[in-house]
């Protein structure tokens, strides 16, 4: 055991034995000083609410806003509420007013409200101004603290502005030039800045900037940010007016967000509404329950396709032992599809106009999958249950193969354009709807083949 891992496990014996009094405290203070952030950033996301209050309570200035600021905003609202102390109040305060706006929406409304009364005119005016947006719009994500400069200004007198105010804003990385008002009129980064020439004006250096209207979908924007390579980019409203700017770490944080619901979608859940180890079981449930009680209401459409080909089975037993192997081939086709699709509209490379190229693309793999398994399962079933019954397999393989790629494509396509999300036709979805259209064509197969 290294001597982090012995300290944890001292700091989570002491979390565990309550009360606690001061000398106890003063200790656990004196041990978490010695974890890492990432330790103490592990420890109050995994451990129940009052225990991870007790440590963050025990943690200094410094280290509790640097930790508190890597939590999400669920676990910062759930320390808030356990704690309520000066200490929080002075950590709000130093937040920036997107990571502000994003906590006080997790908090009920009198404590997010005495909160926002606490802080300084300026602070609760940028808060607002964040707050104002919908929730899944980038102007939520963006910091209204943006140091900019006039394309009057020369690159001498540019950086002795930037010298002055560089401690204000999120980042001075890039800088947004706009005029008297705060209309976008380009940007111009520091090391470009430092580079050129003293006596050069702004305006002569700056360029063309990517941008987002600050009412983009936040995921929309944050794929555009990863395309274009920034470190930040400016955020503007209807008429061009800059309103704000969005760092690299806020586009991560949003990426991963919409990863995590499309993962959990995708496997038939919700995402958790906090970290696995901390999540009461009810939780856990409750994130699960809702799609199994779809699929299993929907698997009952396969039940219902057996009964209705019953007499089929009868007649021909053998053709029983074929429906997993069908059913999890058609499947795994649609959902493979489906991943596929999903993954290239998050990061554009297909649009709901591509509808017809995808169902076209989506054909072609599927016939081709389906003629590839299909050969072989009418050799393999041929040669050991006769040719009708190979034939029979041959031609519904590559039927389902075919049916499924196509569906598994197309399904994303429609969600995206009804407005919903793509990961919530999720596999599982696919996986039923396959099942029963597979085993209708696979019975319609086997009873014009077979004579049935």
């Amino acid at each position: 055991m290294t001597e982090t891992q012995a300290t944890v496990e001292s700091v989570l014996s002491m979390l565990r034995a309550q009360p606690h009094d001061e000398e106890q405290l003063e200790q656990l203070a004196r041990e978490a000083h010695l974890l890492p952030a990432g330790e103490l950033l592990y420890l109050l996301e995994s451990r129940p609410e009052t225990e991870a209050a007790v440590l963050f309570r025990v943690l200094d200035k410094d280290t509790a806003l640097s930790v508190f600021e890597s939590l999400p905003s669920h676990h910062q609202a759930e320390l808030i509420s356990a704690l309520r102390t000066p200490q929080v109040a002075e950590i709000i305060g130093d937040l920036d007013p997107d990571d502000r706006a994003a906590l006080l929406d997790e908090l009920p409304a009198s404590v997010a409200e005495r909160l926002m009364h606490g802080l300084d005119a300026d602070e609760r005016a940028m808060t607002t101004t964040v707050l104002g947006y919908p929730r899944h719009a980038i102007g939520r994500y963006m910091s209204p603290e943006v140091l900019t400069l006039h394309p009057s200004l020369t690159v001498r007198e540019a950086l002795a502005h930037v010298r002055t105010h560089a401690e204000e804003p999120e980042t001075i990385y890039l800088l947004p030039v706009v005029d008297r008002t705060r209309t976008l009129l380009g940007v111009v980064g520091l090391r470009r800045l430092l580079l050129a020439d003293e006596d050069a004006l702004v305006g002569d250096i700056a360029h063309d900037a990517v941008r987002a209207t600050a009412t983009d979908d936040r995921e929309d924007a944050a794929r555009r940010f990863f395309s274009a390579k920034l470190l930040a980019m400016p955020i503007v409203d209807s008429e061009n007016r800059l309103v704000g700017i969005v760092t690299v770490d806020d586009a991560v944080d949003i990426i991963e967000q919409e990863n995590t619901e499309d993962s959990a979608r995708t496997s038939g859940s919700e995402p958790l509404p906090r970290a696995y180890l901390s999540t009461p079981i009810v939780g856990i449930v409750r994130s699960r329950i809702v799609w199994l009680l779809v699929l299993a209401i929907s698997a009952i459409l396969t039940v219902q396709v057996l009964e209705v080909f019953e007499d089929r089975l009868d007649q021909v037993v053998i053709l029983a032992l074929f429906i997993p192997l069908l059913t999890g081939t058609g499947g795994n086709t649609g959902n493979q599809a489906a991943t596929t699709v999903t993954r290239a509209l998050a990061v554009g490379e297909v649009r709901v106009r591509d509808l017809p190229r995808v169902v076209w693309q989506e054909l072609r793999v599927g016939a081709t999958l389906g003629a590839v398994l299909g050969t072989l399962g009418f050799v393999v079933s041929g040669l050991v249950y006769g040719w009708p019954i190979g034939t029979v397999m041959g031609l519904t393989l590559l039927s389902i193969c075919t049916m499924a790629a196509i569906v598994g494509g197309l399904m994303p396509l429609v969600a995206k354009r009804v407005g919903a999300d793509p990961a919530v036709f999720s596999n599982p979805f696919i996986s039923t709807f396959c099942d029963a259209t597979g085993l209708i064509i696979y019975f319609t197969i086997a009873t014009a083949v077979l004579g049935l």
